[in-house]
């Protein structure tokens, strides 16, 4: 009887040791993830795992490292950062788990992104020992897939807009040349060897050429402006720079007269020049000019400053010698343009010799362009015929970034900012190529070059959409009709704003489709979805590839529908 129950006794204290010794398992219930999916944002996939040890599992002498793992591919897997808990006895730093009450904890952890994960599951594996004895605690799988939309940007910056270095072409160029007839003092007489002198030698000239060449030129007008010095008493300066007026208005008709040209001529008088002697002392080398135009400045009374001017010009031989006469003048000024070729006539040069044409005549033949076609061969004549011009490559590889050519674009580009490192345009385009090559951080310095560039704002809000600044994204592309914008208004979660913008889209692609598939989606609309999808498929078969594994369409994939689309 004896020997029996201590047998008993002896076997109950052993299953009790044994039970004690061992941890459970653990399942999916235990653990909360956000967010679910998980979701991949800038090229990393972030999660926060919160998690709990239920009661009376964590023995007092045990240590449990839990590490996530998420696992795709052929037996790819990726660890992310683990966290250790520990027991009631145990001596260590690690949080502490209360046996009979359990604990909460909450791990965040991040994985670089790879395109495999779009299939893959998260699981938490154990590293689990009681004292010196290791513990097998089956892995938990807590999360299926991967969301990865915002990789479509790599697809909508071909619908970008990019910077173009604009063309400086005028049909019209204004012109202007001035002839200047110089008085004596207290006279409004023209001498002859005022006629003589080049500035009125070179105005007739000027009237000449425009009559000669009529095409090439055309009269604007002539304005006539005489003055008087303002020495003299103001009644009197009033009448001899009327005076002035006359004799040059007279001499003008003239020259109109022998030239046989038509021109409206506007005439004016200054009966006491200050504006022109306060410039003409200023830009003097008079010792004391400082003092002069700071005296002449403290009197507003024109007698006042008359009377003034004259003693400054008794004291000052300069004043009298070198200022005074230079305001005794009439100034006749000839407004002219030149006449450049007409649209047609720029058109027909570049069919029968594009090289007699100038950088901006070529570049402003492109903007006539019919079709991107011809705009691109007229772009590529244009760096042939001008290739030490920065905009030529750069208008250049704007066809190429278009036409989905990246690597053509970048070369083209690095051509430019060899040629003007500062270039806006360049260095904005430049940074549409490093989005698409993955690379936000050099995107970000050469849009620092490209504040000025028409496509800023629009870049920048790409940049901000590989940067996981979605709601920023969204804001400096509203308004913009293009893939990137609504892409940027669904990671924001602004479906209907998403919605507006795909329909607005003037050249729906294939992107254009499958991004309105996403929206249907996410807001339940099944069969705009399928047939959204449908339609992105007829367009780029390689989208049934990224269908048939896209977490935006996980609630389709049971769907006969959909697996005919995407088989």
């Amino acid at each position: 009887m004896y020997s029996k129950t201590y047998l008993s006794l002896a076997l109950a204290s052993t299953l009790a040791l044994t039970s004690c010794s061992k941890l459970g398992e653990l399942s999916a219930d235990n653990f909360t993830v956000t967010p679910s999916p998980l979701e991949e944002s800038a090229g990393k996939v972030g999660v926060t795992i919160n998690g709990r040890f239920p009661e009376k599992y964590m023995k007092k002498k045990a240590v449990v490292t839990v590490i996530p793992e998420l696992r795709y591919g052929q037996g790819s897997a990726t660890r992310g950062q683990a966290a250790t808990f520990q027991g009631e006895k145990v001596l260590g730093n690690d949080q502490e788990i209360s046996y009979k009450l359990g604990g909460n904890y909450t791990m965040r952890n991040t994985f670089a992104y790879v395109p495999e994960m779009a299939q893959s599951e998260l699981y938490l594996t154990f590293d689990a020992r009681i004292g010196n004895k290791t513990m097998n605690v089956p892995a938990v799988k807590v999360a299926n897939g991967v969301l990865a939309t915002s990789t479509l940007l790599g697809r909508t910056l071909s619908s970008v807009s990019t910077a173009t270095g604009e063309d400086k072409y005028q049909y019209a160029i204004a012109q202007s040349k001035q002839g200047q007839i110089k008085y004596l003092i207290n006279q409004a007489n023209i001498r002859t060897s005022e006629l003589k002198s080049v500035s009125v030698q070179e105005f007739i000239q000027t009237l000449k050429d425009i009559k000669a060449d009529s095409k090439g030129f055309e009269m604007d007008g002539i304005e006539i402006s005489a003055y008087a010095s303002p020495e003299g008493r103001l009644d009197f300066n009033t009448r001899l720079a009327e005076k002035r007026q006359n004799t040059s208005s007279r001499f003008v008709a003239e020259q109109l007269k022998k030239t046989g040209l038509e021109a409206e001529v506007t005439s004016g008088y200054t009966a006491e020049d200050w504006d022109g002697f306060q410039e003409l002392v200023a830009a003097s080398n008079i010792q004391d000019k400082d003092v002069i135009l700071r005296v002449l400045s403290m009197y507003q009374d024109p007698e006042e400053r008359e009377k003034q001017i004259r003693n400054l010009s008794a004291a000052f031989t300069e004043l009298a010698d070198a200022i005074l006469p230079e305001l005794r003048r009439a100034r006749m000024i000839i407004n002219y343009n030149i006449i450049g070729r007409t649209d047609d006539e720029i058109q027909a040069q570049y069919k029968s010799d594009a090289s007699k044409l100038s950088v901006e005549e070529l570049l402003y033949a492109a903007t006539l362009a019919e079709t991107d076609a011809e705009k691109k061969d007229i772009y590529a004549t244009a760096v042939r015929l001008y290739p030490n011009d920065y905009r030529t490559h750069n208008n250049l590889a704007q066809m190429e970034i278009q036409g989905g050519n990246y690597a053509a674009a970048a070369s083209l580009l690095q051509t430019a900012l060899k040629q003007n490192a500062n270039s806006a345009e360049a260095n904005a385009n430049m940074a549409i190529i490093a989005l698409q090559q993955g690379k936000a951080e050099a995107a970000e310095t050469l849009l620092g070059k490209a504040t000025e560039a028409a496509n800023y704002n629009e870049v920048l809000g790409n940049l901000n959409i590989a940067k996981g600044n979605y709601t920023a994204a969204a804001q400096q592309l509203a308004g913009v009709k293009s893939n990137s914008a609504a892409l940027a208004q669904i990671l924001a979660k602004n479906y209907e704003a998403a919605n507006e913008t795909l329909a607005g889209i003037a050249q729906p692609d294939a992107t254009t489709s499958y991004l309105k598939a996403i929206v249907a989606a996410r807001t339940k609309q099944q069969a705009n979805a399928l047939a959204a999808l449908k339609d992105a498929v007829a367009k780029d078969a390689s989208l049934k590839a990224r269908a048939a594994t896209d977490l935006e369409f996980a609630r389709y994939f049971s769907n006969s529908t959909f697996q005919s689309l995407v088989k």
